[in-house]
Order: C-alpha cells, then sequence, then structure tokens
C-alpha cells in the first residue's frame, strides 16, 4: 500500500459539517423555509390579533360593568335588595337613587333598570 496517497476525508468529522467535504459526497442543499414561515406568521398573527379582540371586548365589556356598579352602589338607598329583583335607578341631586318604584308611575329622571345578581353585582336591564 502506498502511504504517499491522501485520505479524501479530510475532516475528522464529515457527517457533522453543513457542506461536502470530499469529492465524491453528495451535494447539500439547505430547505427554503422563508415561505413556511411566512405562512405561519401570517397565521399566527392571525391568533394574536384575533385574542388581542378578545381581550379588549373583554376588558370593555368588564369596564361597563364596573361603571354600572358603581353608580348603584353611590346611589342611595334604604333598603335591603333582594338578589334576582329588579331596581331603578333615577337622578337626583346631589345623589342618585335606587328605587322600587317603576318608572311609568312618576316622572322622576330615569337613569335605568338594575338587577342584582350573584356576587353582589348589578346588572343592567335594557
Amino acid at each position: 500500500m502506498n502511504s504517499s496517497k491522501k485520505n479524501d476525508n479530510i475532516a475528522k468529522n464529515p457527517n457533522m459539517l453543513p457542506y461536502a467535504s470530499n469529492i465524491g459526497a453528495p451535494k447539500i442543499e439547505l430547505n427554503d423555509i422563508s415561505k413556511w414561515k411566512e405562512e405561519r406568521s401570517g397565521a399566527l398573527n392571525n391568533y394574536f390579533n384575533e385574542k388581542y379582540d378578545e381581550l379588549r371586548e373583554s376588558y370593555l365589556s368588564l369596564m361597563k360593568e364596573y361603571e354600572s356598579n358603581k353608580l348603584i352602589y353611590n346611589a342611595k338607598f334604604e333598603f335591603v335588595p333582594v338578589i334576582g329583583k329588579t331596581y331603578y335607578l333615577y337622578e337626583s341631586d346631589p345623589q342618585n337613587f335606587l328605587s322600587l318604584i317603576d318608572p311609568n308611575s312618576w316622572d322622576k329622571k330615569y337613569l335605568g333598570s338594575f338587577k342584582l345578581i350573584s356576587e353582589n353585582r348589578w346588572k343592567k336591564i335594557n
């Protein structure tokens, strides 16, 4: 055997290299994943936009409920409300008041109908 012949495997670890290490090795071509990334990033953006819209709607609904409850709890009333019963909020100076009297029974400035629901929260009724 001729010891002067060079080994065509120049690298010690040719299977770990990102390129061909000798003349007989197959051509290595990298996959073009830019299209895959573009498609997936578009879908991901849609997901986050939808989640943002859901959270925004939830937040706005929560703030609306908070404002309604704030109106009621800042109003004057001298009775213990019962869960499930409807009450009527009227404007008055210096303080709004909550009443059992239906808005059709008198001509006070009516602000809305509210029902006490679980967890002592008030729900506005249309």
